[in-house]
């Protein structure tokens, strides 16, 4: 592993340059990875292809015809010490908008695009495969185009909509405005809920290249796309410690077991020290033993999956499609595809049309208990010769759901202001929920004001209740409200309670003006939403409340693209 370079410069001077800024870079995954010993010197590696060894390919990005600025994250930019100028400096407009060939030493002159294997709910997958094999499966559209370390800090850049790789399948690799407005808003919010996550430094626009993609005719009710739109094509940069996911450590394992090549147990033991260097060394150290280091990084995956999977549910987010290649090896957020989040409240939420229940809002604890066995299998490999060590191994993937609920019991506690988990409470308030049709984000809002009477909750009710469910409403909240007065100050309680429910959620509806809008050039609701989600536990001004914080108009309910939707972006 190369020394990074000193960052003393940049926690005190912006860097308001395109120079500056590539003196930043240090690529510890090129440099400690291996390429695809098949792949092109200087990255021109566009068509698809199997991949059959290596860790990474190199891949030159498609540059975006005349891009526009649409919008960058000022807090990201200030996390990293840089200037805001720089959004709009030129050379850093190409970079990020598809142009390597603006790269300055030390910068290489082409990005990479990483492989990595498919598993739904722990069964494997070859079918998305082109050849039918699970070597052409990988990053189709997104490409790495720089790794640095900002404030003492390292982070991967990546572009989305970057042009083909290897891995496109024969697809554009190409990314529509509207799914990355929504993916660069997600980010944001998400970041500000508290809730890990891959995050947004830039989005540019080219009105001079468009993308064809299906989607729905306006007042469409269609369950699937109904017309085929040609959206203006985008890439947004997201960021990250690293884009590891438990796909490209299953891939290695894949071959490891199977004997693929040579080198594909090795090939396997490499990425995963090189997840615990990107992800997790300040708490693994480095002079424990190899295996000790596996089973530490076991543990400690474990803990920030359980941990993010019981964020996602207190905020309402559901990820939609929680594949192994959808989830990061670091413990966050990552592909911001066929998300959305709950408003009326249903532990079936499932926004995108081709998930199915088992991904959706409330299965979200089982799908990433699904991604950890594949994780657990795919550390299996490097201790085979070590008895004791599997053993522990094990022992660690059967105290999953044990985490999971841990977790997941906390989360409510935290939610409800209670000192301790209760089940009866959690589980009748839950069926409460769904028989009165709340909304979920405005309904523990409202609660977190720790209110006396019904009538104040019921603002959050998408229907009339009836004098029946009432009743067993106000005994509820009479039992609840003993617990917390028994407990301690409301008024503490009340504070805690807002700091974990959120004023504000993502709505669909309002966001599907802001990237259509935005597909004319009109950038403005773009930038007010990026406003209203930097502080989304702050109460609103009247203004603002009026507009994001009330209940789904009858008219959005079962609309294409709104309650529902493709994931053709």
């Amino acid at each position: 592993m190369t020394t990074a370079p000193t960052t003393a410069a940049s926690t005190t001077v912006p860097i308001a340059s395109f120079a500056a800024f590539a003196q930043r870079a240090h690529y510890s995954l090129l440099d400690s990875l291996h390429p695809d010993p098949q792949a092109s010197a200087d990255g021109h590696d566009h068509r698809p292809r199997p991949v059959f060894s290596g860790h990474y390919v190199p891949v030159t990005p498609t540059p975006l015809p005349a891009p526009e600025y649409v919008a960058h994250s000022s807090r990201l930019f200030s996390e990293l010490g840089l200037s805001e100028s720089l959004a709009h400096d030129r050379a850093f407009t190409r970079l990020f908008s598809g142009d390597i060939t603006v790269a300055q030493e030390p910068m290489r002159p082409f990005g990479w695009a990483t492989g990595y294997a498919l598993s739904i709910y722990g069964t494997e997958y070859i079918q998305q495969c082109p050849f039918g094999t699970g070597n052409g499966y990988g990053d189709g559209r997104a490409i790495s185009v720089f790794e640095g370390v900002f404030n003492g800090r390292r982070w991967e850049l990546q572009l989305k909509g970057g042009g083909p790789t290897p891995y496109c399948r024969g697809a554009d690799g190409r990314a529509v405005l509207r799914s990355s407005v929504r993916e660069f808003l997600a980010q944001e919010l998400m970041h500000a809920l508290g809730v890990p996550t891959s995050r947004s430094l830039t989005l540019y626009m080219s009105r001079a290249e468009t993308v064809r993609r299906p989607w729905y005719s306006p007042d469409s009710r269609s369950f699937d796309p109904d017309v085929m739109v040609d959206n203006p094509a985008a890439i947004t940069t997201r960021v990250a410690p690293s884009f590891l996911r438990v796909g490209q450590l299953e891939l290695f394992a894949r071959r490891a077991r199977s004997q693929a090549h040579p080198e594909a147990l090795n090939e396997l033991r490499v990425i995963v020290a090189h997840l615990i260097e990107r992800n997790y060394r300040p708490e693994i150290d480095p002079s424990l033993a190899f295996s000790e280091q596996v089973l530490e990084l076991a543990a400690l995956f474990r803990g920030r999956l359980t941990a993010l999977v019981a964020n996602w549910i207190r905020v309402g987010y559901c990820q939609g499609n929680f594949n192994s290649d959808n989830c990061a090896a670091g413990g966050y957020t990552l592909d911001y595809g066929p998300f959305g989040f709950c408003e009326l409240f249903d532990p079936r939420f499932q926004p995108w049309t081709g998930g199915g229940e088992h991904f959706c809002f409330f299965n979200q604890p089982a799908a990433a208990e699904a991604n950890y066995q594949m994780f657990w299998s795919a550390l299996r490999p490097l201790l085979e010769d070590n008895s004791e060590a599997l053993a522990r191994l094990d022992a660690i993937r059967d105290g999953f759901a044990g985490a999971m609920q841990r977790e997941i019991e906390a989360m409510w506690a935290r939610k409800l202001g209670l000192s301790r988990y209760d089940a009866a409470l959690v589980n009748e308030l839950l069926q409460l929920l769904v028989r009165s049709k709340v909304d979920y984000t405005i309904f523990f809002r409202k609660l977190s004001a720790i209110p006396e009477q019904l009538s104040a909750l019921k603002e959050s009710f998408y229907l009339p209740s009836s004098e029946d469910l009432d009743a067993q409403w106000t005994l509820w909240l009479a039992r609840w409200r003993d617990q917390l007065t028994a407990n301690g100050d409301l008024s503490e309680t009340s504070a805690a309670m807002q700091r974990v429910n959120p004023a504000i959620t993502w709505r669909e509806w309002l966001i599907a003006p802001a990237y259509e809008q935005a597909a004319l050039g009109d950038f403005s609701l773009v930038r007010e939403l990026q406003e209203v989600f930097r502080h989304p536990y702050d109460e609103l001004s009247p203004e603002l409340a009026a507009l994001y914080d009330r209940l789904r108009p009858r008219e959005f309910f079962n609309a294409g693209g709104v309650s529902h939707y493709s994931c053709s972006s």
